[in-house]
């Protein structure tokens, strides 16, 4: 069965499933309950220009808050829910001047309304505080947007005509969101995107379709093609769109920026051999690809970020600019 057709059905199933309150992509539930949810804050020093007015979505037990705010997309014209966080090193007197990097962390399934790598019990932002106190990670800011603008369809992270641009809000939008919230680097070498299942084809088509902006992935499960049926009558933007033929362009141009893919792949989950042979077929100029296989891991969020414990996060961060102290 070709890894669309696992796609889909996995979409299906956690649709099902999150319906039931019992799945591997739930509606968001925040297990630490802070009297200061939903109030206003800030991601430390205010910064010149407007600043995104975020409420507090969740507390942290190192003290550090989930912040989340309504964006209203200026090049997608989409309006959609975003939530970011800080590691403690951002607030850090010796960091007080510092850039730090960004991971735009996509979730799998439809993407919305929520973006369940908010979750806590998934522990993302613990797993990169664990890794950076070890020195195997970059402190990294995280950045966690809707992925479609509806439960209707897949939008497959792009800006299919007629449709709301999910391409531009990825590509465009969040980040311009970051930058205006946090102390972030201005060049590609500070941002990066991870993603599971359908959040991790959206990933790796950015770092392939905008290599000047972004400089890795950590694409985890993913399709390797679109297969959105709304880009039906629209044969040649999806071309356009499609990892592949990306790929294919980017690796016959010398000098291109390089990117690196991350891809990862659970043992009980289907489409290895594709990753592999998307591996073989377009790893060559400035394309570096590589594939960490989570032995007995599931097309699950929790099997990715063990992958991205065990290696993934660490392979990612050696390419990408940290934070600098004051003397």
């Amino acid at each position: 069965m070709h890894i669309r057709k696992t796609r889909r059905r996995a979409l299906l199933i956690g649709a099902i499933i999150t319906a039931l309150g019992l799945g591997a992509f739930p509606v968001v539930k925040y297990g630490n309950v802070f009297p200061d949810t939903g109030e206003p804050m800030s991601f430390g020093r205010p910064l010149a220009g407007p600043q995104p007015p975020f409420r507090t979505a969740d507390t942290l037990a190192d003290g550090t808050r989930i912040g989340v705010t309504t964006l209203h997309g200026k090049k997608s014209g989409f309006t959609g829910k975003v939530w970011a966080w800080a590691p403690k090193e951002y607030y850090e007197e010796r960091y007080r001047h510092s850039a730090f990097p960004v991971l735009i962390a996509l979730p799998g399934g439809r993407g919305y309304p929520t973006n369940y790598w908010t979750r806590t019990d998934l522990k993302l932002p613990s797993t990169l505080t664990d890794l950076a106190a070890l020195g195997r990670s970059k402190p990294f800011i995280v950045v966690m947007p809707v992925l479609n603008p509806d439960r209707h369809h897949y939008y497959d992270g792009s800006d299919i005509p007629g449709q709301p641009k999910m391409g531009s809000w990825l590509s465009d939008d969040v980040p311009d969101l970051a930058r205006a919230a946090f102390r972030t680097f201005p060049g590609r070498d500070g941002w990066a995107f991870m993603g599971s299942s359908s959040g991790g084809f959206a990933g790796l088509k950015q770092v392939l379709q905008h290599p000047d902006r972004f400089r890795a992935v950590i694409a985890s499960g993913p399709d390797t093609r679109p297969d959105s049926p709304l880009w039906r009558g629209h044969e040649k933007e999806k071309r356009a769109n499609d990892p592949e033929r990306l790929a294919a362009r980017l690796a016959r141009r010398p000098d291109a920026p390089p990117v690196h893919l991350q891809f990862q792949i659970g043992t009980k989950e289907g489409g290895r051999a594709n990753l592999e042979r998307f591996i073989r077929r377009y790893a060559k100029g400035p394309i570096t690809a590589d594939l960490h296989v989570i032995q007995d891991g599931g097309h699950n969020a929790k099997g990715y970020i063990r992958g991205m414990r065990d290696g993934s996060l660490e392979a990612v961060s050696k390419l990408l600019r940290g934070p600098t102290p004051t003397d």
